[in-house]
């Protein structure tokens, strides 16, 4: 297993530093991984308290034994960040201003695309998996077999932005009456021949879009984003700053508009004085989104496709 790097490392300490100062200061790492990220913020910060989520125990069991050092300062969880609210309850914080920093490393981990067996990764032929819960029922195989082709051709589109998403549907029905699907190898095949040869040119490895949309379909990526960035953001106490690293279009879009939303003021256009409780709720820390340079990313390929979005919340949450 290659060595875990974590992404822009550098710069998610620097935006975060300003809400963590304060004495007794608490900070959710909604997807702890292997707790590279966490055990940095904790050594810059010996007051800080530590909330890590994440839905693959095997990570947390990792992280657990990284940041046992830190020891009572830190409090990991078997959970998916849309349950960060119950979460932060059932520890004894309050739902709404209880935190001073939110930290969100968005998609696959190293450690799931590194052993083979959980079957994220394309370059290597094993079992169709993709759970990033391995107690999880749903599987890439799971669908492949058993989804009609309209679903099928839907997940490709909408999560993997895969321009055939129709014609490979209809190929993975036809090939699965045969033999159902079990391998990655034989399916990275079919999308050979159903790609046709002038994107396969153009546009990067025929499987890459595929096997992000089963992924993201397999453990729901989306729509867990998508309710828990306000669980997230409610949870900021005034001062208090979010850091969201995404590493595809789809979650950075979903992250750039609920940001975006909350640093915009919903008084009505011609008021001529912003109206009580209708200011912005954030504050944007960056311009855009920010990537890694070239030698971060020569050091560590997977740095290449980061999105990094950052806020700091400036009124209490309505």
């Amino acid at each position: 297993m290659v060595e875990h790097v974590p992404v822009l490392l550098d710069r998610v300490l620097e935006l975060l530093a300003p809400a963590l100062e304060r004495e007794s200061a608490v900070l959710v790492d909604a997807t702890v991984g292997l707790g590279g990220h966490a055990d940095a913020l904790l050594s810059a910060h010996p007051g800080l308290t530590l909330v890590g989520l994440d839905r693959d125990p095997n990570a947390l069991a990792r992280s657990g034994e990284r940041l046992a050092r830190h020891g009572d300062r830190v409090h990991l969880v078997h959970a998916v960040y849309d349950e960060l609210p119950d979460v932060l309850a059932g520890l004894g914080f309050a739902r709404v201003g209880s935190v001073d920093g939110v930290l969100m490393d968005l998609g696959v981990s190293s450690m799931q695309l590194d052993v083979a067996e959980r079957g994220f990764a394309y370059s290597k032929d094993a079992p169709l998996d993709m759970r990033m819960d391995p107690t999880a029922e749903l599987t890439a195989a799971e669908i492949l077999n058993t989804y009609p082709a309209a679903d099928l051709a839907r997940v490709l589109r909408d999560y993997g932005e895969e321009r055939f998403a129709r014609r490979i549907a209809n190929a993975v029905v036809t090939a699965r009456a045969t033999e159902p699907f079990d391998s990655s190898g034989r399916l990275v095949a079919l999308l050979y021949d159903a790609v046709p040869a002038a994107s396969r040119r153009t546009g990067g490895h025929p499987a890459k879009r595929t096997f992000q949309a089963l992924r993201i379909e397999v453990n729901g990526e989306l729509e867990a984003l998508r309710r828990a960035l306000p669980g997230a953001l409610t949870a900021l106490r005034v001062g208090g700053r979010i850091v969201v690293e995404a590493y595809q279009s789809l979650e950075d879009r979903l992250v750039k508009r609920q940001l975006t939303e909350l640093a915009t003021s919903r008084t009505p256009p011609g008021v001529p004085v912003e109206l009580p409780g209708h200011g912005p709720q954030l504050r944007l820390l960056t311009r855009g989104a920010e990537q890694a340079g070239e030698q971060e990313t020569e050091h560590n390929p997977r740095a290449a496709s980061v999105r990094l979005r950052a806020a700091e919340r400036i009124l209490e949450a309505s």
